[in-house]
């Protein structure tokens, strides 16, 4: 198993509307192609208040690339993410990382 870790950093303002994004549409999308999440994060103190971070759970990068490269590529997932930034973008950057759990760790 590993553990993505993606933060999202949002342009000033835009982080609801990313949220809204994820809760109304992009978890659908993660349901249809089979992305599991481990949880959703919001920054309360911090660098950025403007960021949210996420985990998700793989078997191994292979399994990763299918998914991920099939949810990208998915015409309505493009529509969709286009109309959510018509009046104007909501990410500025993603930071992705990719952990593995160590021996000790309670998630394995």
């Amino acid at each position: 198993m590993i553990v993505e870790m993606r933060v999202y950093y949002c342009a000033p303002t835009r982080l609801p509307a990313l949220l809204d994004r994820f809760r109304s549409t992009t978890l659908d999308f993660f349901k249809t192609y089979g992305i599991e999440q481990i949880g959703f994060w919001t920054t309360l103190v911090g660098p950025d208040n403007h960021a949210l971070t996420y985990l998700l759970k793989w078997d191994d990068m292979a399994h990763r690339e299918r998914c991920w490269n099939a949810f990208q590529a998915d015409p309505d997932w493009i529509a969709r993410r286009a109309e959510t930034e018509r009046d104007r973008p909501i990410v500025t950057r993603i930071e992705n990382t990719f952990l593995a759990p160590t021996d000790f760790s309670a998630l394995r």
